[in-house]
């Protein structure tokens, strides 16, 4: 199956070129630096032994930083390359970079676009971060003989049952790393029953990452246009979820008349989408990409912008986990915790399932079945401040108990970066 890949992903080199065309027009590619998509690096490979680090998004670029911190304090005639595949990682991650540490995009996985990736980054040591396997990128890394490891590996439902009907071609790609780490018991039942021995377990990375950043002064703005209301946040929603949060609002204004309900959407070119359907609900909505006013009568403040997420966390004090309303599995409900929340999530929360489990049964979070439940919580918190502080406490204690992953990582990686010997490397592949 490997050697049908190679063929098919060479022979589908000009179509993904009118693929990454399509998604520059959209902008979810950065048309000044598009020639990284195809492994054309804009920067020259520094002097010295290279560390390359890959975070798929957003999610994983947060993790990671804690992670490029401790590798940057240990060596310090390292330099560190991370890549990631989304606009919206690029832009997290450039601004939190430490010194001797840069960014490229993930070229595609075509044998011709990793290969000159790879003849001119010449890493001495690869690290995947969670879940993004890309074959190309993963076997020709190995073929080279760079020490390579997967940490905080994450494996969803629907992957497993993909990678169940895949089994042998699973197995080859996870051979090639030389330490891989689950970021959950969960994840590590999964690898497992998928056939891999060589998996360990040493804590979620996601538990080190710093809180989200909040500009002071966009921090002192957002305060004075809220004026003291009564304030819920839904973080990181899609499509599906804003219709159900315009009826709870509605629910939620009957009993508190200054309720103010703040939507950061997941993909923040929803926003335009997400005021149409708010007016369909006789709502009064502000626009935060568009600088408009939060007014006593505006019911809902749409927080459309990137990279803000951390000002209304440490605003809101209750938070609803996008992604749990509808089947999207969820997202990071740790990054919440750190920044004292009181935190609820909807049904659909597999993709956090190990983290999930063990929040509920530490009282660090609510989960809840119906619209109508969520509803019942958020007037119970919004009532009884002391539950809400309570639950944003045992929230934050519970992280706060669960760090020292990347101590213990960074040991481990050490001993293959000490290990490696770089070999003979392959001349660049013609083409993409």
């Amino acid at each position: 199956m490997a050697r049908m890949y190679y063929i098919v992903s060479w022979c589908a080199a000009p179509l993904i070129v009118l693929w990454l065309r399509w998604r520059q027009i959209k902008g979810k590619e950065d048309a000044m630096r598009l020639p990284e998509r195809f492994g054309k690096a804009s920067l020259s490979r520094p002097a010295g032994r290279l560390i390359w680090l890959h975070a798929a998004s957003v999610g994983e670029s947060n993790s990671v930083i804690p992670l490029l911190d401790a590798l940057h304090e240990r060596y310090s005639d390292v330099n560190l390359l991370v890549t990631t595949g989304t606009v919206s990682s690029s832009k997290t991650i450039l601004s939190r970079l430490p010194h001797r540490a840069f960014h490229q995009f993930v070229p595609v996985d075509t044998p011709q676009a990793v290969s000159r990736f790879l003849t001119h980054w010449k890493p001495d040591l690869a690290i995947w971060v969670e879940s993004e396997l890309w074959p190309n990128l993963i076997m020709q890394t190995h073929a080279r003989g760079t020490k390579m490891a997967l940490v905080n590996a994450r494996m969803s439902d629907r992957s497993h049952k993909k990678w169940l009907r895949a089994r042998s071609f699973f197995l080859q790609m996870t051979g090639c790393f030389d330490l891989l780490f689950a970021g959950s018991k969960e994840d590590a039942r999964k690898y497992k029953n998928l056939g891999a021995t060589h998996i360990g377990e040493l804590g979620n990375l996601k538990y080190d990452a710093p809180p989200l950043p909040a500009e002071p002064t966009s921090t002192s703005e957002v305060i004075t246009l809220m004026g003291g209301r009564h304030i819920f946040l839904a973080a990181s929603t899609h499509e599906g979820e804003e219709d159900q949060i315009a009826t709870m609002h509605i629910a939620l204004r009957e009993i508190f008349s200054d309720m103010l309900t703040v939507i950061v959407p997941r993909h923040a070119h929803r926003g335009e989408a997400i005021m149409r359907l708010m007016a369909k609900h006789k709502l009064t909505s502000a626009q935060r990409s568009k600088n408009q006013v939060i007014l006593p009568e505006t019911n809902i403040y749409i927080a459309d912008t990137m990279g803000e997420l951390g000002i209304f966390y440490r605003l809101a004090g209750i938070v609803l986990i996008g992604g749990t309303l509808v089947p999207r599995g969820g997202h990071n409900p740790i990054e919440a915790a750190q920044l004292d929340c009181a935190i609820l999530c909807g049904p659909h929360m597999h993709n956090f399932r190990g983290i999930c489990k063990e929040m509920i049964d530490a009282d660090a979070l609510i989960q809840t079945r119906t619209l109508d439940e969520l509803t019942q919580k958020v007037t119970e918190l919004l009532r009884d401040h002391e539950m809400q502080e309570r639950y944003a406490r045992t929230a934050h204690e519970f992280v706060n108990a669960k760090t020292g992953t990347v101590l213990q990582l960074s040991d481990a990686l050490r001993q293959l970066l000490d290990a490696k010997t770089i070999a003979e490397i392959p001349s660049e592949s013609p083409g993409l």
